[in-house]
């Protein structure tokens, strides 16, 4: 089993209301594990948000909490629910109505990786899939609560950037010819997960480091936005998913050439979300 279901990193001083996680970083796999899937240890790694807690671990220099994942994505996905359980994976579940992320095995214990390529040669018990979600989802999201909750009761409000990374391919279809392809995608669920007021600051911190931004599309945002974004609440949640080609070697899954600087680059946009959580009035976090 994975050693730990997370790490959080607390600010020296805690001074925004901002909150750093990242779920899909993870990269501790059990030897148990690995000898059980289909895939070798590379082919696994495919739909990990690899090095992302890497790019965020500037966050509590900027007064900011970070949690990250310790099981990784593979293992037990995060960002679902955790009844998002795959009959056609776990023995002993039965189908309850259609559910597009479990029906293409992306359920909170996933069949397939990247390319749908199959985890498994057959199923699991119940009873292991269970304690995957004991173990690992619920102390994360645990935690993940409690920041949120502390920051609220600090700040009068709260504010989770929920990181995430993209294969480069995921934006063919959105690129525009003639134009920079968007290389941050901002995931608020249309609205329905943050304030559109602290979305602007956001997506105007990545601008001003040059990147290209778009909103929603292909990502709105998945189990974590829609569970933790409640704008009326003081409750807001933003999806980051960063352009892998930007840091790393997607084939070899290795840092690239352009990593440290554009690590340093994102640590300056880290400073900037982070001061939205000290800048932010409480009337708009209460509306």
């Amino acid at each position: 089993m994975p050693k730990a279901a997370y790490v959080l990193t607390h600010p020296e001083r805690r001074t925004t209301s901002v909150v750093f996680a990242s779920p899909h970083s993870g990269r501790d796999y059990p030897w148990s594990f690995l000898r059980r899937t289909a895939l070798n240890e590379h082919s696994v790694r495919s739909s990990e948000d690899a090095f992302v807690d890497q790019l965020f671990d500037s966050a509590p220099q900027a007064g900011a909490p970070f949690l990250k994942a310790g099981a990784p994505r593979a293992f037990v996905d995060l960002n679902r629910s955790a009844d998002e359980l795959d009959p056609a994976l776990i023995e002993g579940v039965s189908r309850q109505g259609h559910n597009p992320r479990v029906a293409s095995g992306l359920g909170v214990i996933p069949r397939v990786v990247a390319n749908g390529k199959a985890i498994y040669t057959g199923k699991i018990p119940l009873a292991e899939a269970q304690a995957r979600i004991d173990i690992y989802w619920r102390p994360y999201h645990e935690a993940l609560r409690a920041q949120l909750d502390q920051a609220h009761l600090m700040f009068g409000q709260a504010i989770l950037i929920d990181c995430h990374s993209m294969p480069h391919e995921a934006m063919d279809t959105v690129a525009r010819r003639g134009l920079r392809r968007p290389e941050i995608v901002l995931g608020d669920r249309f609205g329905a997960a943050a304030d559109p007021a602290i979305v602007d600051r956001i997506e105007a911190a990545f601008t001003r480091a040059g990147l290209v931004v778009t909103r929603n599309t292909p990502f709105a945002g998945a189990y974590i936005a829609q569970a933790y974004g409640r704008p009326a609440r003081g409750h807001h949640a933003v999806q980051i998913e960063i352009d892998r080609a930007l840091y790393m070697n997607e084939r070899l899954i290795r840092p690239n050439g352009n990593f440290e600087a554009f690590r340093r680059l994102l640590g300056g946009v880290i400073q900037e979300i982070a001061e939205i959580g000290r800048t932010t009035s409480l009337p708009l976090a209460a509306e």
